[in-house]
């Protein structure tokens, strides 16, 4: 039988490029070798792609510069129907193929890789594609977007004002004010479209919320303030699946070192869980090449089974509200006082694909790699089905005395 050629994506022009190199490496190592062959596809910070195997290993990325030279640069070209990976620059008649891809795997984190500029790519491509459409892909990455339709949905979530970085500019004072009235401190400022806790800083009063804002300025044209959660305890929940079906996994209880999980705690390992039990299951102060898989965590959340099957549900019900498709990692934040549980965010291509959790759901990260091609096929099949377009020429009547709209 012949193998389904599997195209991995990462890297990419993001602050999270190094952690998008670290879960592709996870994923392709995951991936079943027996039913697909493995195609790397590394997208550099200047947007130049290359394939070969040397970028299989997150080793190699040490020397970037020396990694490069082991590898090939490419163009991506459809041709009637078929997607090749060609030698850059592409020379018409004269360069043969290196790589025919069937299938992309996107694992790239943040900006022009989660955000539906790649999955745009593929659309425009006709190439099946693992995880969210371009559309969920774009709401999932804007935190506006996607709270405001969360919102809608009838989705607890935190109060909030956001507002573009031009009114902050020339209404500074009116900003601040809607902040201390709508909300109050402290807050926690976001710039919309980032993700890994990068640009996001904690405000206690006026002072702090203007360092904050003009922080959050430097990396988005929209800017996020929201109301802090006191006591908070910090969970997150994947869903796997589609429209037509989703589930979600354990819970876990992220151990940050300060009162929100940093970039830092995230990527680079924190400093150990604090206050974690004895027999409680955790994985703790990893290494940089471990992920998401590093931070301090405890697996099952520490919260009760009520509340567990809660957090699940509006885990499915924001995957869903959000069209999402593939796996995905929904935060959750809790009032450890009142209970009071509350979406925080998506991550439509999580750190590491959130296999960890899997893991302790009974799925292996195999059998999750797996699972997310096999869904890519399935909406593949499912948009073959729809009428895109008719089978008819307009412009075969059209004449220049018709006029620019033409004539009924």
């Amino acid at each position: 039988m012949m193998k389904i050629r599997v195209g991995v994506f990462f890297g990419g022009e993001s602050v999270e490029h190094e952690v998008s190199v670290i879960s592709a490496n996870q994923a392709m190592a995951a991936i079943d070798t027996e039913r697909y062959e493995v195609i790397p596809v590394y997208i550099t910070k200047n947007r130049e792609w290359y394939t070969g195997e040397v970028l299989s290993d997150v080793a190699n990325y040490k020397d970037e510069k020396q990694l490069l030279s082991q590898a090939t640069r490419v163009n991506l070209i459809q041709d009637k129907g078929n997607y090749y990976l060609y030698t850059f620059p592409f020379k018409a008649f004269r360069n043969k193929p290196i790589a025919q891809l069937d299938v992309a795997f996107p694992v790239i984190h943040g900006t022009n890789g989660e955000d539906g500029s790649l999955q745009g790519y593929f659309e425009m491509l006709g190439l099946p594609y693992v995880g969210c459409n371009v559309g969920a892909a774009a709401v999932g990455q804007d935190k506006v977007y996607m709270k405001n339709i969360l919102r809608d949905a009838g989705v607890p979530i935190t109060p909030y004002v956001w507002f573009y970085t031009n009114r902050w500019f020339n209404e500074q004072t009116s900003v601040i004010d809607d902040v201390e009235t709508k909300i109050g401190y402290p807050v926690i400022v976001k710039p919309a479209n980032l993700g890994s806790s990068v640009g996001i800083s904690l405000a206690k009063n006026q002072d702090e919320l203007i360092d904050a804002i003009e922080e959050a300025c430097q990396y988005d044209d929209k800017v996020l303030v929201e109301s802090i959660v006191q006591n908070l305890v910090e969970m997150n929940c994947s869903v796997l699946g589609d429209f037509e079906h989703a589930k979600p996994s354990v819970l876990e209880e992220v151990m940050g070192s300060d009162e929100f999980l940093s970039y830092k705690d995230k990527y680079q390992g924190g400093s150990g869980a604090k206050g974690v039990k004895a027999g409680v299951k955790t994985q703790t102060t990893g290494t940089k090449s471990q992920g998401m898989a590093s931070t301090n965590r405890i697996i099952p959340a520490r919260i009760s089974d009520e509340e567990t099957a809660t957090i699940q549900r509006l885990a499915v019900e924001t995957f869903k509200s959000l069209n999402s498709s593939g796996v995905a990692r929904i935060d959750f934040l809790m009032d450890g006082n009142t209970r009071n549980i509350y979406v925080n965010e998506i991550n439509t291509i999580p750190g590491s694909l959130a296999f960890y959790l899997w893991q302790h759901t009974g799925v292996d990260f195999t059998q999750l790699t797996t699972e997310l091609l096999t869904l890519a096929l399935k909406r593949e099949r499912r948009r073959q089905q729809k009428t895109f377009s008719y089978d008819t020429n307009l412009l075969a009547n059209y004449s220049a005395s018709s006029g620019s709209k033409g004539t009924k």
